[in-house]
C-alpha cells in the first residue's frame, strides 16, 4: 500500500504521485485481466441445413431472402423460418430441415448419425464444416423447387469456436484438438474436439444430438475443456 506519509515527508510532487498511484491501480488491473476465466458455452446443433445463393433461389425462388427467426449464439449467425424437405435413398424424407444462416459459398446438411440412417444413408462421414469434398449426395425440395446436391451430406465433427484470448488462456492454436469432460451422472470424456479460432467469435462447443443425449448433456452438472494431453 502507497505511504502518504512518507510521501509528504520526501516532498514528492504532485505528479510524482499520480503516476505512482496509476502505475499501481493499472497493474492491478492487469493482473485481475489475466486471471477472468473465459466462460464455456456448450450448444446442441441439431439436423440443419445451409445454402448457397444458388441453391436458395432455386428452392425459394429468384432474388428470395432469408428471413431470421432466431439469433444464433455467435454474432450474425441465426435460425431462419424457411425449412426444407430432404429426400435420401428409397424416397426416405427428412422434413421441416432448418435453413441457418448467412448463406454460405457451397451448400451443405449437417446430420446426426441416427439422422443420416434414417434417411437411408450409412456413409456419412464426419468431417468439420466446409469440408464435404467426396461427401454423399441428396435431393433438398422446397416451396419453389428441387436441388440435387452430387455432395454436402455430413456429420459434423465436434468443434470449439474460441477468439485468440481463448485460445492463449487454454493454449492451444487454430486446427489443434482438445478434449470435452461433460460431469454429471452419465460423465463422458470426448476426445478429438477441433479446435477453431476466430476473432469473431466467442468460447462455444457444438456437439450434435446423439453426442448430447449420450452424455446427458441437458443434466451435466459441469463441463471442462482440456488440451488432448491433459487427459490420461
Amino acid at each position: 500500500m502507497l505511504d502518504m506519509n512518507a510521501v509528504a515527508r520526501n516532498s514528492f510532487s504532485r505528479s510524482v504521485v499520480e503516476t505512482i498511484v496509476r502505475q499501481v491501480v493499472t497493474e492491478r488491473l492487469a493482473r485481475s485481466a489475466q486471471t477472468v476465466v473465459p466462460v464455456l458455452a456448450v450448444h446442441v446443433s441439431a439436423r440443419h441445413m445451409h445454402l448457397c445463393r444458388a441453391d436458395l433461389e432455386k428452392l425459394f425462388g429468384p432474388g428470395h431472402e432469408l428471413t431470421p427467426d432466431r439469433p444464433l449464439y455467435q454474432e450474425g449467425h441465426f435460425a431462419a423460418k424457411e425449412t426444407v424437405t430432404l429426400i435420401g435413398p428409397r424416397s426416405r424424407l427428412i422434413s421441416n430441415l432448418r435453413i441457418l444462416g448467412p448463406l454460405r459459398d457451397r451448400s451443405q446438411i449437417e446430420l446426426a448419425f441416427t439422422d443420416a440412417i434414417s434417411l437411408g444413408l450409412d456413409n456419412v462421414p464426419i468431417r468439420l464444416s466446409g469440408d464435404i469434398t467426396g461427401t454423399p449426395g441428396a435431393f433438398v425440395m422446397g416451396p419453389s423447387g428441387l436441388v440435387e446436391l452430387k455432395e454436402g451430406v455430413i456429420r459434423a465433427a465436434m468443434h470449439v469456436h474460441m477468439n485468440p484470448t481463448e485460445a492463449k488462456h487454454h493454449g492451444v492454436r487454430h486446427g489443434d484438438r482438445m478434449k470435452l469432460r461433460v460431469g454429471g451422472d452419465a460423465g463422458v470424456t470426448f476426445e478429438n474436439v477441433h479446435v477453431r479460432v476466430d476473432p469473431r467469435t466467442r468460447l462455444n462447443v457444438h456437439m450434435d444430438t446423439d453426442e448430447a443425449n449420450a452424455c446427458g448433456l441437458h443434466l451435466a452438472q459441469r463441463v471442462e475443456l482440456f488440451r488432448q494431453e491433459q487427459i490420461q
